[in-house]
C-alpha cells in the first residue's frame, strides 16, 4: 500500500504495551509494543508458530496476556485498558466499534440462520429495531462485497469459502467499526477468489478509514493491504517498519530470509 498515513490524531486508535503471553515453556508473544493509529492498516506476519496469532488474539481481547496492556481510545471515555472493562463493556466493544475476521468463517458466523441474518445481528447489537431500515441496510452491505442478493435469505453454508468471507466481511463492516482484526482472511481460498477479495478488502477499509491489523504469511497480502509491517519470530518482534522499507530492504537476517521465501510460512 503505497499511501500513507498522517498521525493528525492526538492520540493512538489503540497503544499496545509488553504484551505477553505463554502457554507452559513456549512463549506465545513477548514484550511486543507497538501505536496503531486511525485508518492505518498494520501487516504481522511470521512463519508457523511465530506468536503472530496468539499476539492477534491478546490484542483482540479474545485471549488474556500474561502480561502488559492494551489501550484502547474509546468513543466515550478516551484511551482505556481493554482488560481492566467489564466483561460486559468488553462484549459491546467487539460487538460494535470492533470487528474480527476470522481465517475460518464458520468461527466468525452462525450458520443455522441466513446471510442476512448474520450481517443484520449486528445492527441489533447497536439499536436498530426498525426490520425496513434494517433489511434495506443490510442490502446494501451485501451488494458492497458483491454478493447476490438473491441469495440474501440463504444458509451461509450454502456459500462457497469465498462467499462465506464475504459475508463475514459485511457482517463486521456494517456497523462501521473503527478498528478490525482479520486473521488470515484468504488463507485456502483460490487465488483468483484471493485477489478479488483482497482487492475488495483493500477498497473497504480504505474508503471507510478503518483501522486494521492483519495477520497472514503471504507478504503479497501484506505489500498490497498495510502501511506498517511486524515482523515475528519466536514470539518477539524482530523488524518493525514501513511495509515497503520492511519488504524492500529489510535489517534483520530472519526478515532477509523470510522476504527471499527461503523460511517456510
Amino acid at each position: 500500500m503505497t499511501d500513507r498515513i498522517s498521525h493528525n490524531a492526538d492520540t493512538p486508535l489503540l497503544r499496545v504495551d509488553s504484551l505477553s503471553k505463554s502457554y507452559g515453556p513456549v512463549v506465545g508473544c513477548r514484550d511486543v509494543a507497538f501505536d496503531l493509529w486511525p485508518g492505518e492498516v498494520l501487516g504481522i506476519v511470521g512463519e508457523s508458530g511465530s506468536g503472530k496469532t496468539t499476539l492477534l488474539k491478546c490484542v483482540s481481547a479474545q485471549l488474556e496476556p500474561d502480561g502488559g496492556a492494551v489501550q484502547y481510545d474509546t468513543r466515550d471515555d478516551g484511551p482505556r485498558d481493554v482488560y481492566g472493562l467489564s466483561e460486559a463493556r468488553r462484549r459491546l466493544l467487539m460487538r460494535t466499534d470492533w470487528g474480527i475476521v476470522h481465517q475460518n468463517p464458520r468461527d466468525g458466523l452462525r450458520f443455522g440462520i441466513s446471510a442476512g441474518a448474520n450481517v443484520g445481528e449486528r445492527l441489533i447489537a447497536v439499536g436498530e429495531r426498525h426490520y425496513g431500515d434494517l433489511r434495506a441496510e443490510v442490502t446494501d452491505w451485501l451488494e458492497r462485497v458483491e454478493m447476490d442478493i438473491g441469495r440474501m435469505d440463504d444458509l451461509p453454508s450454502t456459500f462457497s469459502g469465498g462467499m462465506q468471507q464475504r459475508v463475514q466481511i459485511a457482517r463486521n463492516l456494517i456497523t462501521r467499526p473503527r478498528l478490525v482484526f482479520m486473521d488470515e482472511p484468504t488463507s485456502g481460498l483460490d487465488v483468483s477468489v484471493q485477489a478479488r477479495l483482497l482487492d475488495l478488502i483493500r477498497m473497504l477499509v480504505g474508503t471507510l478509514r478503518i483501522a486494521c491489523i492483519i495477520v497472514t504469511h503471504d507478504l503479497g497480502v501484506v505489500r498490497l493491504l498495510t502501511h506498517r509491517t511486524i515482523v515475528m519470530q519466536k514470539g518477539e518482534v524482530v523488524e518493525h517498519g514501513l511495509t515497503d522499507q520492511v519488504l524492500d530492504d529489510p535489517q534483520h537476517p530472519y526478515t532477509q530470509l523470510l522476504v527471499s521465501s527461503i523460511l517456510p510460512v
